[in-house]
C-alpha cells in the first residue's frame, strides 16, 4: 500500500497540481458545532438523502420546502409516533415523492434518532463524539438501527450534515483495491475494517482529514 503522499502525487500528476485536488474540499464541522445540530434537523437530511438516493436530486431539493411542510419540520415526536392516517395521507401529498417505503423511513429513522438522542443527550452529541478512527462503525450503525440508511446513502448523509468523513465512491473503491486493502467493494464488516484500518494509517501519515484523503484517492483514479 503506497504512503497517501506517494497517492496524491498520482492525483495532482492529473489534476494539475495539489490545489487543484484539494480546492474543492469543504472544511467539516467541530465537535461542538456537530453536537449542537438539533434531532429535527439530523431527520430532515436523513430523509433528503434517502429521497435523493437512486432519484434526481434536484427534484427533490425543489420539493423540500413541501417536504418540510408535510413533515412538521421533521418534529421527532410526531414523526415516530406516525399514525396509519397521516401515512397514509403523506403517500397522496404532491408536494412530496410518494414512495410509500421512503415515506415509512422518516417514522422509523425518528424512532431511531429518539432513542439514541436519549442515550447521549442528543442525537447530535453522539455523532460529534464519535472517533474518526472508528468511522466504519458509525456508518455500520446507520445501516444495522436506521432505515434505508446503508451504503452511499448514510455517508452522503454523514457528508452533508458536515462530518468529516469518506465516501466509497467508484474511483475511491477502485484505487483502495489497486492499493490492495480490499479485492472488491467492501460490503462486510471485514472489508470495511480493512478501509478504516487503510483510512488510519493514511491519516497518521498526513494528519489530513478523512474528506481530504477520500478526495485524493478518488482523483487518483477518477
Amino acid at each position: 500500500m503506497r504512503t497517501i503522499n506517494d497517492i496524491l502525487a498520482i492525483s495532482a500528476e492529473r489534476k494539475g497540481g495539489e490545489a487543484a485536488v484539494l480546492e474543492s474540499v469543504e472544511l467539516s464541522a467541530d465537535a461542538a458545532t456537530l453536537a449542537a445540530i438539533p434531532d429535527d434537523r439530523w431527520l430532515s437530511q436523513m430523509t433528503r438523502s434517502i429521497f435523493q438516493a437512486g432519484f434526481n436530486w434536484r427534484v427533490v431539493d425543489n420539493m423540500w420546502l413541501g417536504f418540510e411542510t408535510a413533515f412538521h419540520g421533521f418534529d421527532i415526536g410526531r414523526c415516530a409516533m406516525m399514525s396509519d392516517d397521516w401515512f397514509d395521507a403523506l403517500c397522496r401529498d404532491t408536494a412530496i415523492v410518494r414512495y410509500p417505503q421512503k415515506i415509512r423511513s422518516v417514522q422509523q429513522n425518528a424512532v431511531f434518532i429518539q432513542e439514541h438522542s436519549a442515550r447521549h443527550g442528543g442525537f447530535g452529541r453522539m455523532i460529534a463524539e464519535w472517533p474518526a478512527s472508528d468511522y466504519a462503525a458509525l456508518l455500520e450503525l446507520l445501516k444495522k438501527e436506521g432505515n434505508r440508511l446503508g451504503g452511499s446513502t448514510g455517508q452522503y448523509f454523514l457528508r452533508f450534515m458536515g462530518v468529516d468523513g469518506y465516501i466509497l465512491s467508484r474511483d475511491v473503491v477502485a484505487r483502495l483495491i489497486a492499493e490492495g486493502v480490499i479485492d472488491k467493494p467492501p460490503t462486510s464488516k471485514s472489508a470495511m475494517r480493512a478501509v478504516q484500518a487503510a483510512m488510519n494509517e493514511w491519516q497518521v501519515q498526513s494528519g489530513r482529514s478523512l474528506k481530504e484523503i477520500s478526495r485524493i484517492l478518488a482523483t487518483s483514479c477518477g
